[in-house]
């Protein structure tokens, strides 16, 4: 598993090419980044009545979904970015853009997204 240093690292700045502005993320809005590489795709849907049985019997919390809106749309863009690298829906893109975020940001995200991947390739 790849380690992303979410301390220093990336809260710097933009990646080089993109515009004067920094695109940052603040240090839990990396965490979720770092964190969603841990969820599968099926995280995106709605739990089904399996699942919530399953929950019901035996405790826990079948529902991934974050309670703010905006760390939601984070993560949902990061769970496609850590399975689909650049090829991540326009809806997510959207999404994320609805929600507060830069163009600056979408690249940064996708671009450690994208390093994190190839360093997971190298490690397997």
């Amino acid at each position: 598993m790849a380690y992303l240093d979410t301390r220093e690292a990336f809260t710097t700045a933009a990646p080089i090419g993109s515009s004067t502005i920094p695109a940052a993320f603040e240090r839990s809005e990396w965490e979720v980044i770092v964190l969603a590489q841990r969820d599968d795709l099926a995280s995106l849907r709605a739990p089904g009545w399996v699942a919530r049985t399953f929950a019901a019997l035996f405790g826990g919390n079948p529902d991934r979904r974050l309670a703010s809106p905006r760390l939601e749309a984070l993560r949902r863009l990061a769970v496609h970015a850590w399975h689909r690298g650049y090829a991540v829906p326009v809806s997510a893109m959207k999404n994320f853009k609805d929600a507060g975020f830069s163009p600056d940001q979408l690249e940064l995200l996708l671009a450690s997204v994208s390093q994190g991947r190839t360093a997971d390739r190298r490690h397997a």
